[in-house]
């Protein structure tokens, strides 16, 4: 990182809001011993703030109140992907002796597209570029369900089910079974659905459950073939499904937080109280 990129920042968005007649408050957060510019904190009086990260000295913070901006070298999750539809990157393009910001949109299989300051704005759901636009009208058949402080054209609790079947079926693409799991326990929080939503939740976390025993049994004989190729001394098959294996449990890995055992173990509960209720 250049050492005076957070500076370029301060001043590329602080002309960007005067632009716009808006302001906000900027600071430069020494977290947990972080050098100073590694962090700039923009805070507005009416919406989301945005804490850009120039570089990995401050891990992002996802469900926080104010949205992370990550640098070219920040790295970001296929699960954080996923789970937010899209993420905001940052860099500083020199322009003689100048910097000039760009704003990135990085959604999960697609590449990032990158924005001159001037086409991006502040909105309810927080930053937005052409490309979140596009992403949110591909992905959301009722894009009202974001606008939460605007307009209230559909119930809320059909809104949040309506997205959460579209998480489902993107984690079932990508065929990401700590994905699948996690949508699978939010929907079985959700309450008060009826009719045609709660009957689509309900064939929905169905099929889910379904692939998910899939997935245990195709892992379960993994196990038992690398078990039947280590006692046959079989080394180059079982270096082969040894490998196979890591792959496997990596992908699946699930964090600590999530509170429930990985395919291994029992099937989470939240997937027969869903299609009971």
């Amino acid at each position: 990182m250049a050492s005076a990129d957070h500076l370029y920042v301060k001043s590329a968005a602080a002309a960007w809001l005067r632009d716009r007649d808006d302001r906000a408050d900027f600071d430069f957060v020494r977290q947990d011993g972080a050098p100073i510019g590694s962090v700039v904190d923009i805070r507005f009086k009416h919406s989301t703030g945005l804490r850009v990260h120039l570089d990995q000295a401050v891990r992002p913070v996802w469900d926080a109140d104010t949205e992370p901006v990550l640098g070219l070298s920040v790295p970001v999750d296929r699960d954080t992907l996923i789970r937010r539809w899209y993420v905001h990157r940052i860099r500083l393009d020199s322009e003689g002796t100048a910097r000039q910001v760009r704003i990135g949109t990085e959604a999960f299989a697609r590449p990032t597209e990158w924005f001159a300051l001037d086409e991006c704005e502040m909105t309810e759901r927080g930053l937005s570029t052409p490309a979140v636009e596009q992403i949110v009208r591909s992905r959301s058949t009722r894009p009202v369900s974001w606008a939460v402080g605007r307009t209230r054209k559909v119930p809320e609790v059909q809104a949040r089910a309506q997205v959460l079947l579209r998480k489902l079926a993107d984690a079932r693409k990508v065929e990401s079974v700590v994905v699948v799991t996690r949508v699978c326990r939010d929907i079985a929080a959700v309450t008060g659905v009826e009719g045609e939503i709660h009957s689509q939740l309900t064939a929905a976390v169905t099929e889910a459950e379904h692939w998910l025993e899939q997935q245990a049994e195709a892992r379960r004989k993994l196990f038992l073939r690398l078990e039947e190729a280590v006692a046959a001394g079989n080394t180059l098959e079982a270096g082969r499904l040894l490998m196979h294996a890591n792959a496997t449990a990596s992908h699946d890995r699930t964090r600590s937080r999530d509170g429930h055992r990985g395919l291994g173990g029992r099937r989470p509960g939240c997937l027969r109280a869903t299609a009971a209720s």
